[in-house]
């Protein structure tokens, strides 16, 4: 199980309200992020966006746009974090295994995170089980959450 003792410290400590967009990891990241000691005060939620029309409209990602793609990864972050009013938001999307889909590998992998200045993402190219691929990327999610909240500041000091 990853460990958010930091992240929630951080968020609880700088007041900051944090969220998730998931299509790979189908709510997983919510689950952890959500088991957050004081999560009630500091996580505004997650949507789980897995069919293309649903990334479309919930989340403003065109359909017939690459699904397994940064540019992917960054709306679905951004149109969260602003459906949330979070001050940082990370999203999933990716190929978990354990065969290729649409010209993807098999653990192809993007992580987007939103904060209300800055929008960007990490590519990985994760090994194992589908299971693996999953608790990598979940991993890998909840560290960049816990970076970007440490750099930001709460809308509630502007």
């Amino acid at each position: 199980m990853v460990d958010v003792s930091g992240l929630a410290d951080l968020a609880r400590s700088r007041h900051l309200r944090l969220a998730v967009a998931e299509s790979l990891t189908s709510g997983a990241l919510a689950s952890v992020v959500g088991g957050g000691e004081g999560a009630s005060t500091w996580f505004g939620g997650g949507i789980v966006a897995y069919l293309p029309e649903v990334k479309e409209r919930v989340l403003g990602f065109p359909a017939d746009r690459d699904p397994t793609s940064a540019e992917c990864a960054e709306q679905l972050a951004r149109a969260a974090r602003e459906l949330f009013d979070a001050d940082v938001c990370v999203s999933t999307t990716g190929v978990g295994g354990p065969d290729a889909e649409d010209g993807h590998p098999a653990g192809e992998v993007y992580i987007g995170w939103a904060t209300r200045d800055e929008v960007g993402n990490r590519r990985l190219q994760l090994d194992g089980a589908p299971e693996d691929v999953l608790d990598a990327t979940i991993e890998a999610a909840v560290q960049l959450l816990t970076s970007h909240a440490g750099r930001v500041h709460s809308a509630a000091d502007h």
